[in-house]
């Protein structure tokens, strides 16, 4: 009863601080408006011209706090996800091969000087590509089937050769013109979120992100040994091709509009662990509501920090790694 207390306390502040900052974001910006501004324009009651204060928050703002929640939650409920079903606290949403994967799909599309939507399109096909890969590996060494250690050692093989892919690409790009636009993009922005962007990836994020969180119950059994969870009568082989699924879909879909976003799906489920145990039932909504407010935070303080926008992959390594070493030392990580 407690921890169901806490939970929901947690919950509800989660809740109340995604509105807070979210609101703060939309003031927020080399283009600063007034919060009444704000409130008038999303009930209506703004002007009924639409000046550039109406399409600063309509056009740009309000797409990029939508993208930035849904793929934060998204990113942290496939580390979570994975991180249940390997049994490992390293486990991230690339480990079968997914972000590199699209990452080679975007990287091939700007290569051949596709749009936005055939770069998206184009990622978002090679990040499943990836994974089919993968299980196309596994499957062709019949050893009473696919193991979970198999998976990893075939998404590490496969990430590898899909990051030398990408190098292929930036090499025999135009130094000039088209390695620059490769390189921005493998860092990972919002900065190009707009609402046709957000048509394609954020009705499968969310997908994806559903299915993990009702699937919660299940990724308590995945972590018991196969003997105990197959007494319970759970399908294995369909929960972890469902769980995979949905976490590649996830990532895949993320990394083929904002790019490349490191350590939401890894430290984001070790702080919900922290305050909740092992259990998925809080640590799966945990993760979710905490990666959704994690994103919006590093991303309105991307672009509001300098003149010029950081790239959000590095505000999240740099803010990522000096946290995750202080949960080690918390939680005995770093202890004999």
């Amino acid at each position: 009863m407690i921890l169901q207390k806490r939970f929901r306390i947690w919950c509800i502040a989660l809740l109340a601080a995604i509105l807070a900052f979210g609101l703060f974001a939309l003031c927020t910006g080399q283009f600063h408006i007034e919060v009444s501004r704000v409130f008038a324009e999303l009930f209506g009651a703004g002007s009924e011209v639409k000046d550039n204060v109406h399409t600063v928050i309509f056009n740009i703002r309000i797409p990029r706090v939508l993208m930035a929640l849904v793929a934060g939650a998204g990113m942290a409920a496939s580390g979570t996800a994975f991180q249940s079903l390997f049994a490992n606290p390293l486990a991230t949403p690339d480990t079968l091969g997914v972000a590199n994967g699209a990452s080679f799909g975007a990287a091939l599309g700007i290569l051949l000087g596709g749009g936005a939507f055939q770069v998206q399109l184009s990622a978002l096909a090679f990040g499943i590509a990836a994974v089919l890969l993968v299980y196309a590996v596994t499957r062709s060494r019949r050893s009473g089937g696919t193991s979970v250690l198999m998976l990893i050692l075939a998404g590490i093989v496969i990430s590898s050769l899909f990051s030398a892919l990408v190098s292929l690409i930036k090499y025999v790009a135009d130094p000039q013109d088209v390695l620059p636009v490769i390189t921005f993009w493998l860092l990972g922005s919002f900065s190009g979120i707009t609402k046709n962007s957000m048509l394609l990836s954020v009705p499968l994020i969310l997908a994806g992100t559903i299915l993990i969180f009702l699937l919660r119950f299940r990724l308590n059994a995945l972590s018991l040994p196969e003997e105990e969870a197959r007494s319970l009568g759970l399908n294995l082989r369909l929960i972890r091709v469902l769980v995979v699924g949905a976490a590649s879909l996830t990532t895949a879909s993320v990394v083929s509009v904002c790019g490349v976003i490191g350590w939401v799906g890894l430290l984001i489920p070790h702080i919900s662990r922290m305050l909740f145990g092992n259990d998925n039932r809080y640590v799966v909504p945990s993760s979710i509501l905490s990666g959704g407010l994690f994103m919006l935070l590093v991303d309105t303080l991307a672009r509001c920090a300098t003149t010029s926008e950081i790239p959000v992959s590095i505000l999240t390594a740099v803010i990522g790694a000096p946290v995750f070493i202080i949960l080690l030392r918390r939680t005995g990580g770093l202890k004999r």
